[in-house]
């Protein structure tokens, strides 16, 4: 009986004190911020689709099946977002003030607390320095998921960082990583950044769209063409697809659209392109970020966007919502 009694509070003290094998928790604190809620994705398919954290008093908690190492992004209220570096068994302590969301502290594992420390230098840093601590980090943690991160965020899929640059990054990393298919993909991807550079052809592709129709470069070309990605629940690439949508309703001779859904559900891309009147051609393969539709047209997160002449050459990648339509109008004066 006392053996009974001691393995059940033994149990109990175990579960109180961590987290359940299998499993990664997110736990947290943030000053400023009474209720509300977050969102979290995964770009590595370590979970599928999006959940919700609820907020009350300023704490929450998220626990998910976790079952190899993999990058959760958190997404903010004001739609900013933080890589949280999950691990089987492990937890995720934030704590930070609301309207400091960049100098939140991240601790539980050291890749967590790696990235804070990236995250406190770079908050004292302007945006044109932030590339060379990047690569001063990437270099000297070449071995940790962190230094995959910033390789995406700041090499890979910024277009416009140097593709040699990137290629000499992900090589080192591969390097380090060998059995890391992340660093595979992230190295494949660097050597087909030269896509999307200035110049190059459009590639020949034919798929099926959201609407049942086919879509290939034939349709594209002779027209001045956009090819973006968006995704749902992203306010900004929505936004972005529904001024590309006017300029094309009022353009149609000149200005021709492909939309890229990186959503994993065809159901929420078809429900939101009804709600946003969308009637432009769409591929939802629902493969989120594994989507091959971005690596060949050397896109890489959501809002990123290549734009083609009427010959269907490269002449403008990863323009922002304004840049975009400003372009687009002096194009089809």
């Amino acid at each position: 009986m006392k053996r009974l009694i001691y393995l059940l509070t033994l149990t109990l003290v175990l579960v109180a004190c961590g987290t359940r094998s299998g499993y990664f928790k997110i736990e947290g604190h943030l000053l400023n911020l009474n209720q509300g809620e977050f969102y979290v994705y995964s770009t590595d398919g370590l979970i599928n689709g999006i959940d919700t954290i609820k907020v009350e008093g300023g704490h929450f908690s998220y626990e998910t099946p976790c079952q190899r190492q993999g990058i959760l992004m958190l997404v903010f209220p004001n739609f900013s977002e933080q890589p949280i570096f999950a691990q089987p068994g492990k937890t995720a302590k934030i704590k930070g003030t609301a309207s400091h969301l960049k100098e939140i502290e991240i601790t539980g594992t050291d890749d967590n607390k790696l990235m804070t420390s990236f995250r406190m230098q770079a908050v004292k840093l302007s945006p044109p320095d932030l590339p060379g601590l990047a690569e001063k980090f990437i270099k000297e943690n070449a071995q940790s998921p962190v230094a995959l991160y910033l390789l995406s965020k700041f090499f890979v899929t910024d277009p416009t960082a140097s593709a040699d640059k990137a290629n000499q990054l992900a090589t080192i990393v591969r390097k380090e990583q060998p059995q890391n298919g992340q660093a595979a993909r992230l190295l494949q991807a660097a050597k087909l950044l030269k896509t999307a550079a200035s110049g190059s052809s459009m590639p020949a592709f034919s798929a099926t769209s959201t609407s049942g129709s086919n879509v290939s470069a034939a349709n594209l070309k002779g027209k001045i063409a956009v090819v973006y990605t968006w995704a749902t629940w992203s306010s900004d690439s929505r936004s972005m697809m529904d001024q590309l949508s006017s300029l094309q309703k009022a353009h149609p001779a000149q200005l021709a659209l492909l939309g890229i859904c990186l959503d994993a559900s065809k159901q929420n891309c078809l429900q939101a392109m009804q709600q946003d009147s969308i009637r432009t051609a769409t591929l939802c393969d629902q493969k989120l970020f594994e989507s091959p539709y971005l690596s060949k047209f050397g896109l890489s997160g959501i809002g990123d966007n290549v734009v083609y002449n009427a010959q269907g050459k490269v002449i403008a990648h990863g323009l922002n919502a304004m840049e975009l339509q400003n372009k687009l109008k002096s194009l089809m004066k």
